[in-house]
């Protein structure tokens, strides 16, 4: 598999909340993740601390990052 695989899931170790809120705003994979800012993701009911961390190392592992605006 490719760092620039077009539908690398998200990581399940994030919870079911940070799940949910994720996908309540059409969000499935970290490629669909990467087109929003961390202020935005932060901002999300579900999405906390522990995610962010997750998230964001599954970001930097498949050579990906949150938007800069």
């Amino acid at each position: 598999m490719t760092s620039y695989s077009s539908s690398t899931p998200l990581p399940q170790t994030i919870g079911k909340p940070a799940t949910r809120a994720l996908h309540a705003h059409s969000i499935y994979t970290l490629e669909e993740l990467c087109m929003k800012s961390l202020e935005e993701v932060k901002a999300y009911h579900g999405v906390g601390p522990k995610a962010i961390k997750i998230l964001s190392v599954a970001l930097h592992t498949h050579q990906l990052a949150f938007r800069v605006d």
